[in-house]
């Protein structure tokens, strides 16, 4: 190097084709990639020519620093008490429906019969999982979220100016600035609004169906509560207006659930009487995110073979994930959901005393979790949390693996009902690496 003694130990730097040959660095080019691990390795040299580290442990160094998979996403154990955490990538995948994801990943029979050697119904077993999970719909259809479901609602029933009749109360913004109002106008519907924001009544429906209403949406409002002076229309009511009724239920809640009470689902809306629901697959369901659309025969086959239906359609990894989830164990959020009190104190109080013992300033206290993700607002699940010095809260977040939990009073709370009991010992294990 110019400039650099002949002694400097900077000139024994090996270079970047020869670190590159290491066994391990060759490996892990395979798996992740020349670009991936050449960044690696040059940041190892620069760290040996500013002299952190000694020219030979340069290959050492590099391979320490090299990633598990060729992606900068990290995975993060959530510890909020949110049970579908929208910033933390809503629902986590069941390991059903990972492993379905595996196996989808390569060449798979998406859209082809491998008994006849002919093209099939793409994501059929996804679509028939669909269909058995809610038996009172007539038909199936999956699109990629469930802003796309409605839009193609919209493009498919209201097109060229048809009218959607909608209270004023259900106009909502979901989160991000996304307004449900603007996402209807976009495709060139024209929204009849009725009623007022606390109030709307079967007549102010009644008045506003003409010769261009193309359907009634109704719009659960998932992430906010009114309450006190309020009135709204049920489904059953609607549904004798002699239009479609379109049943936005927004959390994919297939069934009815004990502890959601007052959360809609797509089997008590379409019998009812619901002509389409739409739903997210990645909330209350638990699946991959996915926009579900069931309901009559007729509407859903409309839907289905409108243009943009190709536009908005799901992957075979969705697919896949989706079918795991409907027919494979109860993934993480139901079981989340359904997860006892007194496993939680437990596990809670298990935690605390061994952290307790090793010096660590952690008690296990009481808590209360939420649903999330835009549904059940109201809702309040009793649970149990190891609470830590608030200092933790920001040190664990950049941990391996990351731990994301909350603030409250000053302390730092790692709620458990977000936590599988399997990640206990890796929940532990990021805790101490923070006193360390």
């Amino acid at each position: 190097m110019a400039g650099e003694p002949d002694d400097d130990p900077r000139r024994r730097i090996p270079r970047t084709d020869a670190v590159l040959a290491h066994p391990g660095l060759a490996e892990a080019e395979r798996l992740l990639g020349r670009t991936l691990v050449k960044s690696v390795v040059v940041t190892a040299q620069e760290r040996a020519r500013a002299g952190e580290i000694a020219p030979d442990e340069v290959p050492g160094a590099a391979l320490a620093a090299l990633p598990s998979v060729a992606t900068g996403a990290r995975a993060v154990l959530n510890a909020t008490g949110v049970l579908v955490h929208t910033n933390l990538g809503r629902a986590p995948l069941s390991q059903a429906a990972v492993q379905a994801v595996v196996t989808s990943a390569g060449n798979t029979d998406v859209e082809f019969d491998l008994s006849t050697g002919t093209r099939a119904r793409r994501g059929r077993e996804a679509l028939a999982a669909l269909a058995e999970a809610v038996p009172s719909a007539g038909d199936v259809h999956v699109v990629n979220n469930n802003a796309a479901a409605l839009l193609l609602c919209a493009l498919a029933l209201a097109a060229e100016g048809g009218e959607i009749v909608i209270s004023r109360g259900e106009l909502v913004e979901i989160g991000d600035g996304f307004r449900i109002p603007e996402l209807l106008a976009s495709t060139g519907a024209r929204l009849r609004e009725v009623g007022t924001t606390n109030r709307t009544h079967l007549a102010d429906y009644a008045d506003a169906i003409g010769p261009a209403t193309a359907f009634v949406l109704k719009v659960h409002p998932s992430n906010f509560l009114v309450s006190g002076f309020t009135s709204e229309v049920p489904l059953a009511e609607l549904s004798g207006l002699g239009v479609p009724v379109v049943a936005d239920i927004g959390s994919g809640l297939l069934a009815p659930h004990p502890a959601l009470p007052d959360e809609p689902d797509a089997t008590s809306a379409l019998r009812e009487g619901a002509h389409l629901v739409t739903a997210s697959g990645d909330k209350l369901l638990g699946g991959p995110q996915a926009g579900l659309l069931l309901g009559e025969a007729d509407l859903v086959r409309r839907l289905r073979r409108h243009p943009a239906a190709r536009a908005l359609r799901v992957d075979k990894l969705t697919l896949a994930a989706l079918e795991a989830t409907l027919r494979g164990p109860a993934p993480p959020v139901r079981a989340a959901l359904d997860t006892e009190l007194t496993p939680l104190r437990d596990r809670a109080d298990r935690i605390a005393d061994k952290l307790l013992a090793e010096g660590v300033d952690a008690v296990a206290v009481e808590s209360t979790a939420a649903v999330g993700g835009g549904g059940a607002p109201g809702v309040r699940l009793p649970s149990a949390a190891v609470s830590l010095p608030g200092t933790y809260a920001a040190v664990l977040r950049v941990a391996e693996p990351a731990v994301v939990g909350r603030i409250e009073r000053g302390r730092c709370l790692l709620d458990l009902r977000t936590v599988p009991e399997e990640y206990d010992e890796q929940l532990l294990e990021a805790v101490r690496r923070c006193t360390s």
